[in-house]
């Protein structure tokens, strides 16, 4: 699948998605416990994600969702913006 990489980068840098990327580090949760954890409404959650579900980055199984972390650690690999940003916080 094709996807832009300045949107997905966008996306997973984004506080508002990376609060809810950062939960789903540790596995798959219900929306209604990234809800309750967070403090964000289940339509707002999804609405955060749509961009990475629809790249495959964040995977829908039910009312769960997950994260592909093979996909994202071989994008973060390849990002040369994050690339970037990681020698640039190490430098420091």
């Amino acid at each position: 699948m094709s996807y832009d990489k300045a949107k997905v980068a966008e996306n997973l840098f984004n506080p508002d998605t990376s609060v809810i990327m950062a939960e789903l580090e540790s596995g798959p949760k219900e929306s209604a416990v990234l809800s309750s954890t967070l403090d964000i409404s289940e339509p707002e959650i999804k609405n955060r994600l749509s961009y990475l579900i629809e790249t495959g980055f964040v995977s829908v199984s039910g009312t769960a969702y997950g994260v592909d972390s093979e996909k994202l650690a071989k994008f973060m690999e390849n990002d040369e913006n994050y690339a970037g940003v990681v020698d640039g916080l190490t430098e420091l």
